[in-house]
């Protein structure tokens, strides 16, 4: 996953509220409450050690089926952006408007996913939406990832499209929602 710069634009109710959802996970890796690891039969490969917390790191997820169990979270892939640096797999950055996503490290599986189509479904709704990050389940808590912990390990990380394609509410944050490759 690449650094998460935040540079606030304070006018906006759901910039708002993703500076308060940022500042509540900063506060994870500074000494919050700990998280539970995800369910599936991916194991913790070790633990990372964020201010006086620990979160255990991932290097799988949970195995693909053709209805994959996820988390849906919210990023910002555009320059500026909750993303930080551009993209992983083309090196560059995406418009809100594109139909985008970052998957945990064990579903990016080595980059073997850039460039994939995948069909996420949530809401009563599907998109398709194409591979370009990994959302990082093996570092975090430091600068580079703007104080986050890691990914959980059945993260699909959604653009603002791919949100608004499912019709979801963005000041959820996280929604449960399957996936599959298309």
């Amino acid at each position: 996953m690449p650094s998460r710069d935040l540079e606030p634009d304070t006018g906006s109710k759901a910039t708002k509220k993703s500076l308060l959802v940022y500042l509540a996970l900063l506060s994870i890796c500074s000494g919050g409450s700990s998280q539970s690891p995800p369910e599936g039969n991916c194991q913790s490969s070790g633990n990372l050690t964020g201010g006086d917390k620990s979160y255990p790191t991932y290097t799988c997820s949970p195995p693909e089926s053709s209805s994959t169990d996820a988390q849906l979270t919210l990023n910002d892939f555009s320059e500026g952006g909750d993303g930080g640096a551009p993209s992983k797999c083309d090196e560059i950055y995406h418009d809100k408007t594109e139909l985008v996503v970052a998957l945990s490290t064990g579903w990016f599986a080595g980059s073997s996913k850039c460039g994939s189509m995948i069909i996420i479904s949530g809401n009563g709704r599907s998109v398709t939406a194409k591979v370009v990050d990994e959302c990082d389940s093996m570092l975090g808590c430091n600068s580079e990832h703007a104080g986050l912990p890691p990914c959980e390990n059945n993260i699909v990380d959604g653009s603002d499209a791919v949100w608004d394609a499912l019709g979801l509410d963005k000041e959820e944050g996280v929604v449960p929602v399957t996936w599959s490759m298309a």
